[in-house]
């Protein structure tokens, strides 16, 4: 609720007043001032209960045992002098009281850089920094940042430390989460960032908002809150447009919900509340609910301990992708592609077949054994991604059995790894 809408209902509770008082009904009924004074109490605790968000926007969420919280660096550091307890304070009292009935958090924390800068007064001067200074600064940073979160806790801490490359693997990736549920059986409070110190740019995440989503699927979790510094997701900028207002609820995530994150002109949108759409999209499709909250305001935690909301609540799709077609959708990257004819794209749409060398007409890329590549059809005016999966053949051998059939393979390549390029149960269909 802005200060705009709290001045708009004490003006409104004034003119309600004014009515009541020049009418004929308090002169009928003989009300006495404190009569008066009661009435403008009861309007006063309506008002009240309308700013708190118990009469207006108020969202029941579902229950939950397992959430990932994410908190950003504006909410670490907000003055930039280091790790601040002016917001953590008040979501580690929220993990805290969570832990103590019995639920699970795994935090999804940003800061590390922004701890280590504030121990390097000349870094901190210099506005371009190479990526070994950036590198040395998160190095340094991390052991800040965890100091700064398990002072507040008597249980302990674990830091786990991604990279997109260890995503990618699906053995790493299975170890991951394996990890991350032992820490948790062991009344753990698993802290999770990006290792900034070894991962190079193209292997990055890129943005912790994404990688608390990667988070949440990995471990399963119930519900995934995202911490900002506004309220949620809005029809316009509130930072510029006071009458914009704050969508309580999305049903499912479109092109017109990213168009309101993505205008470049929105301060709120670059890096900001678009990525945060993007996680919420890989969250809900693992069957997740996704709020984004106000993290500057601590009663956006205690609503959500007395099981109401005030923010933006996602909900989760009916029918969530299963978990390796979730991996292969939205956490391995692309290393290429393969363009098909027509019939390979009916039987791969109709009948849930898999990819044979028969259908495919063109390779894209240079890509290994194993690596993540998209299926594409093109109608002469577009190329449309109908799936992605992961081959069974590199882009050189791909380009040698192109058109064949299968049983021609063995006698092209001198071997038959395998009769399908990219086998159905290693691929995903994309809607399009």
């Amino acid at each position: 609720m802005t200060s705009k809408n709290t001045k708009n209902l004490k003006e409104m509770s004034r003119e309600i007043y004014l009515i009541c008082k020049n009418s004929s009904v308090f002169k009928i009924l003989q009300i006495t001032i404190y009569d008066k004074f009661f009435v403008l109490v009861i309007i006063g605790l309506i008002n009240y209960l309308i700013v708190e968000g118990y009469l207006m926007n108020r969202i029941k969420i579902p229950d939950w045992k397992r959430a990932v919280i994410k908190v950003g660096s504006s909410l670490i550091a907000p003055d930039g002098k280091g790790c601040s307890s002016k917001y953590t304070l008040a979501i580690a009292n929220f993990i805290i009281q969570n832990h103590n009935q019995g639920r699970e958090i795994i935090l999804v924390s940003s800061g590390a850089v922004a701890a280590g800068l504030a121990t390097q007064p000349s870094l901190k001067a210099k506005s371009n920094r190479s990526i070994p200074e950036k590198q040395a600064l998160a190095a340094i940073g991390q052991s800040l940042l965890m100091q700064s979160w398990s002072r507040y806790f008597d249980f302990p801490c674990a830091q786990i430390l991604l990279t997109m490359d260890g995503l990618n693997n699906r053995e790493r990736y299975i170890n991951a989460k394996n990890t991350l549920n032992e820490l948790l059986n062991l009344k753990t409070l698993p802290i999770v960032n990006e290792n900034d110190t070894v991962a190079v740019e193209e292997l990055k995440v890129g943005d912790n908002d994404n990688l608390a989503a990667y988070v949440a699927v990995l471990s399963e979790a119930d519900i995934l809150i995202i911490c900002t510094d506004i309220d949620g997701l809005f029809d316009d900028n509130p930072k510029k447009n006071k009458n914009a207002k704050l969508i309580p609820v999305v049903e499912n995530i479109n092109a017109e919900i990213y168009a309101l994150a993505s205008d470049t002109n929105n301060p709120i949108s670059t890096g900001g509340m678009r990525t945060k759409i993007e996680a919420a999209e890989k969250a809900i499709a693992g069957g997740i609910d996704t709020l984004i909250i106000n993290g500057t305001n601590p009663k956006s935690f205690d609503k959500i301990m007395n099981g109401s909301f005030y923010g933006t609540y996602i909900k989760k799709l009916k029918t969530p992708v299963a978990a390796k077609k979730h991996w292969l959708m939205h956490t391995i990257k692309n290393e290429g592609k393969v363009l098909i004819d027509e019939g390979a794209k009916n039987v791969l749409l109709k009948k849930g077949a898999s990819l044979l060398a028969s259908g495919v007409i063109k390779i894209e890329g240079h890509f290994t054994v194993g690596s993540a590549i998209s299926i594409v059809y093109s109608d002469k005016n577009n190329e449309t991604i109908i799936a992605k999966g992961i081959t069974q053949y590199n882009s050189q051998e791909l380009n040698q059995i192109k058109g064949k059939k299968s049983s021609e393979i063995e006698s092209i390549l001198g071997y038959l790894n395998h009769k399908e390029v990219i086998h159905r149960s290693d691929m995903v269909l994309i809607k399009n």
